[in-house]
């Protein structure tokens, strides 16, 4: 199929559908308003389920019962919206019920402004939900990869029985380009959903029950190490990144979203100057991709986190960097975005040179 011109919001509600989405509950909010509103039309005429539920937390919940009769299901919703869903969230992972949840990013904390940020990082990474968990957290640069990630997350939710979530921000969710939503992407062998509650008997003449609820300490404790072992699988499978330029980079930029588009335009500009600087792009933010620090070489003195927050992944590439390089950080915040001349002075200050 050849590539069609798309809003991103659009395009990821598409790459949705074609991923097998069963079922959309969602509320709305800006700056992901388009995607509810394209399922709305196009899930009724797949013959799908498209619900706008009366708040976030009714639509995360919607998600749950969906999800535990074994369907495959998505919600959607901007930062504060998030903030709402994550008790549900929190229940989900506990409940080992795949799901897929788009993150469409705008300014905080509070309501904040409807202008792109990356403020969430570590509301996405960390959870705002109790209890030890996590969710397979994706963070794509273009329109293209955006489309590719979602398709294959429902894949990775049913594989391991978990939440995923794809982080964009407003600026990925609103502009248009050119999309392939039929490519292929990646399959995971899926296992029959056998634990679903579908109303039959099982084996053993009961019915599947789907709970989070653990009431003895040493079962609950013997479900989180369970949840643990899954998420150390992911850790050691689902690393993703990608490396521009770092095989002989001094300074190493470590950028993700719409940032590491900025980031690779300051980087052309640089090299032109004879300055040999790199960038880390982490795809995945949970797991973090601490394995892409391991490729760098002993010239690479610096590294430069550029993010529109203050500084939410600037801790994880320290724990990844680990002591090794100096790092140093450039951050906008309230929905203001970097433009690639503030990261090229950003680069000159860390040499101790003036631009050029």
């Amino acid at each position: 199929m050849a590539k069609v011109l798309m809003k991103g919001n659009e395009a990821m509600a598409l790459a949705a559908i074609k991923g097998g989405c069963d079922a959309f509950f969602g509320y709305p909010i800006t700056p992901q308003n388009e995607i509810p509103e394209y399922l709305s039309y196009h899930m009724k005429k797949e013959g799908r389920v498209f619900v706008q539920a009366e708040s976030e937390v009714a639509a995360i919940n919607m998600v749950y019962g969906a999800a535990g009769a074994g369907a495959r299901v998505m919600t959607s919703s901007s930062s504060p919206g998030i903030a709402l869903k994550q008790e549900g969230i929190s229940y989900l992972a506990g409940s080992e019920l795949p799901c897929v949840i788009l993150s469409v990013m705008r300014g905080g904390p509070g309501l904040g402004g409807i202008q792109p940020s990356q403020g969430d990082y570590n509301q996405i990474t960390r959870g705002g939900g109790n209890g030890d968990y996590h969710v397979l957290a994706f963070a794509p640069e273009t329109l293209q990869e955006t489309v590719e990630i979602v398709k294959q997350s429902f894949d990775l939710a049913d594989y391991y029985r978990n939440p995923v979530m794809i982080a964009v921000d407003g600026l990925i969710g609103q502009m248009m380009e050119p999309v392939d939503v039929e490519t292929s992407v990646p399959k995971k062998t899926i296992p029959p959903k056998d634990w679903a509650a579908e109303g039959k008997s099982g084996e053993r003449g009961k019915r599947n029950t789907v709970v989070s609820l653990h009431l003895d300490p040493y079962m609950l404790e013997k479900h989180n190490f369970a949840l643990k072992k899954k998420y150390d699988e992911m850790v050691d499978n689902e690393q993703r990144f990608e490396t521009i330029q770092t095989d002989d980079a001094e300074i190493v930029i470590v950028a993700y979203g719409t940032v590491a588009r900025i980031a690779r335009t300051a980087i052309e500009a640089l090299r032109r100057d004879g300055v040999k600087v790199g960038m880390i792009r982490p795809i995945s933010i949970w797991p973090f991709p601490e394995k892409a620090f391991a490729t760098l070489g002993e010239q690479s003195h610096t590294l430069l986190t550029v993010e529109m927050s203050l500084g939410q992944m600037l801790q994880d590439v320290k724990l990844a960097n680990n002591g090794k390089r100096t790092v140093r950080f450039y951050g906008r915040a309230g929905g203001v975005v970097p433009d690639s001349k503030e990261i090229i002075k950003e680069v000159y200050d860390a040499l101790g040179r003036q631009s050029s």
